[in-house]
């Protein structure tokens, strides 16, 4: 997986905490600086760890899995992308809470980082060196968020679904961009 490819898809993961930073950002009364820097540590710590956990989780099997792992990152990654699609245009209740803290912005970080669990799943059957990988995610990660906090606090919800549906399609054209390659039906990607 190449630099490009790798910053697209911390892009698509992120999409999921920009929306809940928004929302973070549109609840602040008074934003500062902290409550940015706050919200992108939570998302971006939490959106590296989890697909380290799931790299190493897809390890364990990815030796029995290994001629059918191309299929597995396509179906992870249009999975979590389709979903991400289906929520931009069903939004549901979103967080509008102004706490920041610890539990609940462990539950969010927890909640908006699942995707990314199971993106690291398919890691483990991709030529990914992981640490970079999982690092360049967080840190792309934390600065989306703390953007999408100020964003919140200055624009509002207006562009909270469009953010996911983007994220989603993204996803799901990375994993398609796997299949098709190993599969040798797009040389040109």
């Amino acid at each position: 997986m190449g630099l490009f490819d790798l910053f697209v898809l911390a892009v698509g993961l992120s999409m999921d905490a920009l929306a809940v930073a928004i929302c973070k950002g549109l609840s602040q009364p008074k934003l500062k600086l902290s409550h940015c820097l706050i919200v992108g540590a939570w998302f971006g710590a939490f959106q590296a760890l989890m697909p380290l956990i799931g790299w190493r989780v897809g390890a364990v099997f990815s030796e029995r899995f290994l001629a059918v792992g191309h299929w597995v990152a396509f179906v992870l990654l249009a999975m979590i992308g389709g979903n991400m699609v289906w929520e931009s245009f069903h939004p549901g209740e979103e967080d509008t809470d102004p706490s920041l803290a610890p539990l609940g912005m462990l539950l969010l970080a927890v909640a908006t980082s699942i995707d990314a669990l199971t993106v690291g799943v398919s890691f483990a059957f991709l030529p990914v060196d992981i640490v970079p990988a999982v690092l360049f995610i967080g840190v792309c990660t934390f600065a989306i968020s703390a953007a999408g906090v100020k964003i919140g606090n200055v624009f509002g919800t207006r562009y909270r679904s469009k953010a996911e549906l983007a994220g989603g399609v993204v996803l799901i054209l990375i994993g398609l961009k796997i299949l098709l390659e190993h599969l040798g039906l797009a040389p040109w990607l």
